[in-house]
């Protein structure tokens, strides 16, 4: 078999950046795309320092020229994406009433139509080879909703109908399509969400309390549900959505 590629959107940090780590140690080689070119960078040389191969890809989700010049990229460095996994996300916790259509339209642009975007690029080819797996970053926000993330709380429970929706029109192509919810996970996006908000200690705490393990997640632990399910013998697991959230979820 040859040697699959694998692009992560948001791999500069965080939750994505264990990913792409995690697709490297299975032998994958990596696109690591981001806003963020140094972090993306840090990653490739994290992953070139363990023995993988990797590039770094400049890559806005929300533009649909960006991403296409992406895929370009790593089709002619590396090959054609046969692993997606859509991590790229944001958010500021507040109210609903106190949001506007501005804060709206960012939010979506990122966290649902950004995942269009990606998949949209990536899946003719996978149906085409008859070979393909798309790993999206949904939330439990997405499963049970999240108060203060009204807006982001809807987009990922988008993303998991649209997930399920491609499993169902990719099943007969070889390409599977799944979802992996977070709960609260130690990233410096949380921090950053966490540390706008008032009260900060009092969110994570609450966060924490929350949890039945009673702690936050590591991108490291969610990164392994990703590698499984991106993995060949997951091959008859489509259409579900996992939660890696220490109990918090159990549906």
């Amino acid at each position: 078999m040859s040697e699959r590629v694998a692009l992560v959107t948001g791999g500069a940090r965080g939750i994505g950046r264990a990913i792409a780590q995690a697709l490297a140690a299975d032998d994958r080689a990596v696109a690591v795309a981001d806003l963020l070119e140094d972090g993306a960078a840090e990653t490739v040389k994290l992953i070139e320092a363990d023995g993988g191969r990797a590039v770094a890809v400049s890559l806005d989700v929300t533009s649909a020229a960006s991403v296409a010049t992406a895929f370009a990229r790593v089709t002619a460095e590396l090959g054609p994406v046969d692993v997606l996994v859509n991590c790229a996300g944001w958010d500021v916790l507040m109210p609903f009433v106190e949001t506007d259509e501005e804060f709206w339209q960012k939010v979506i642009e990122i966290n649902y139509k950004g995942v269009l975007r990606t998949t949209h690029a990536a899946l003719p080819g996978m149906m085409e080879r008859g070979f393909g797996r798309i790993v999206n970053i949904g939330s439990d926000a997405g499963r049970v909703g999240s108060s203060l993330e009204a807006v982001y709380a809807g987009t990922k429970g988008g993303v998991i109908a649209f997930t399920k929706t491609i499993a169902r029109e990719a099943a007969r192509k070889g390409v599977t399509a799944n979802t992996v919810c977070p709960g609260p996970t130690d990233t410096p996006l949380l921090g950053a969400i966490v540390d706008a908000a008032e009260d900060a200690d009092k969110v994570i705490g609450a966060m924490t309390r929350a949890v039945p393990m009673k702690r936050l997640g590591q991108p490291e632990e969610v990164a392994a549900a990703v590698a499984f399910l991106a993995g060949e013998s997951a091959g008859f697991i489509s259409g579900q959505t996992l939660s890696v959230s220490g109990g918090l979820t159990m549906a």
